[in-house]
């Protein structure tokens, strides 16, 4: 398996790869609108707001995960949201998910990302080292439909604490309906 920043110019490839995994695992629905969501991230998010990593198999795709910024307006750090992920049905199982995590946060702690977000599963992201945060600790953009999965870790020696102030996602996650 080959780990990548980027999508190498195949962005429709990348979001079919969203639109197929989340079809299988949540039905057809949900893929149409993560598929959509990655395209719409493609399409409107500044390159510098924005870090995609894929995981190759030969010439097969067979994962990809995109982190945009989350900007919060009292606090200074360099703070990116994980969303989506995703890994091919036929690939799920097998570590795939959790090296192109764990590569990309390496990539992004070089990067001078300090802290990264995400919305999902706690035992899955907590394998690779996020954990459960109060809301109250740090907002999220959008009242959240399941807030056990408001999860997050620090990329720097320092804890990750609170993050005070409104946040801000990049336009394609201001849609109350995806959180």
């Amino acid at each position: 398996m080959e780990i990548n920043g980027g999508y190498a110019g195949d962005a429709e490839r990348f979001a079919d790869l969203f639109a197929d995994s989340f079809a299988a695992s949540e039905g057809p629905d949900e893929g149409a609108l993560i598929g959509a969501l990655v395209r719409d991230i493609l399409a409107r998010t500044d390159p510098s707001d924005l870090h995609c990593f894929t995981a190759r198999d030969g010439e097969a795709l067979i994962g990809a995960v995109c982190f945009t910024r989350l900007r919060y307006d009292d606090d200074p750090r360099r703070v990116f949201l994980l969303s989506p992920m995703a890994v091919a049905p036929a690939q799920q199982r097998k570590g795939v998910g959790q090296r192109l995590i764990r590569h990309a946060l390496a990539e992004l702690s070089a990067a001078g990302v300090e802290a990264v977000l995400t919305y999902g599963d706690p035992a899955y992201y907590g394998q690779v080292g996020f954990a459960p945060i109060a809301e109250a600790a740090i907002t999220a953009p959008y009242p959240l439909s399941m807030p056990q999965g408001w999860l997050g870790q620090s990329l720097t020696s320092t804890p990750l604490g609170t993050i005070a102030g409104k946040p801000r996602c990049v336009a394609a996650f201001q849609r109350p309906e995806i959180w």
